[in-house]
């Protein structure tokens, strides 16, 4: 299932069922998985992993040198999990830091034009929309959408089941289950429509609107706001994930530079809020 006009340097491990299309650059360190599919004119190279069914469309570069300007040579990794479908000319850079790994879960989509940099690890189920760019040492958590021209700072999170908007600005730690965007970003609230469509409970939803009130619309420092929850919202495994978050925060939670202080219209929006 290799194309005579595919250019695999000895060395590469290639498995069962392997599809390389015609073009396409395999180094001599990358390993294929089965059933992995490279389209032509993709480029793959250093010590790069790629995970069973996973298709890389043309064009993308994955494991290259880091753009980093740190790089002195070190062995550095990228692994990609199972059933991911990366779009053409996406870039996938490899680290700075000996035995460093880019890694990217399972069941990823990563549309035309993204760009991974160094460090940067995202988990599984996650979809990118074209030209998202991550900086250094950014993490993604499960199923976060990122919508596409949207760029995220250094150290930034992205929190699980979060929505960020296109031709938005990612700058802090963006809480998981939140939907939002713009320049500068604002949350609209928790991401409702993904929290059902992944069958989260009723009263998994309740507990977290109460938390993220608490967080953004008590005029409350973050601290504050982590203490009222504890003492204030039911117990939930989802909600413990949203505390765990905000305590390890080190780019800070994004909203919370200036504290957002209650308005008028933010008590009917309640209301909407807690109709989950």
């Amino acid at each position: 299932m290799i194309h005579p006009a595919a250019i695999i340097e000895d060395g590469a491990e290639i498995a069962e069922g392997v599809i390389v299309e015609p073009y396409a650059v395999i180094k001599k360190h990358v390993r294929l998985k089965k059933g992995v599919v490279i389209h032509a004119h993709a480029y793959i190279d250093g010590h790069t992993t790629i995970g069973e069914n996973t298709v890389i469309y043309p064009s993308a570069a994955i494991g290259l040198k880091t753009q980093a300007r740190k790089f002195a040579g070190e062995t550095t990794y990228v692994t990609i999990g199972k059933n991911c479908e990366i779009r053409e000319f996406v870039t996938i850079n490899a680290s700075y830091d000996e035995g460093s790994t880019v890694s990217i879960g399972d069941n990823c989509l990563i549309m035309a034009y993204c760009h991974i940099a160094h460090h940067c690890k995202l988990g599984n189920h996650i979809t990118m929309a074209n030209s998202a760019m991550l900086a250094g040492h950014v993490t993604i958590e499960d199923y976060a959408i990122i919508g596409g021209m949207t760029p995220v700072h250094q150290f930034s999170r992205i929190g699980c089941y979060s929505m960020v908007g296109g031709f938005s600005r990612a700058s802090h730690d963006i809480p998981p289950y939140t939907l939002g965007s713009g320049i500068p970003y604002r949350l609209g609230g928790l991401n409702i429509i993904g929290l059902k469509r992944n069958n989260f409970s009723v009263e998994s939803r309740r507990a977290l609107t109460k938390a993220f009130l608490l967080t953004y619309r008590r005029g409350l420092t973050l601290p504050e706001a982590i203490k009222r929850i504890e003492e204030e919202v039911p117990a939930d495994p989802h909600v413990a994930h949203w505390l765990d978050f905000c305590k390890t925060t080190k780019r800070g939670i994004i909203g919370l530079e200036g504290v957002t202080r209650m308005r008028p219209e933010d008590l009917e929006e309640d209301r909407e809020l807690l109709e989950v």
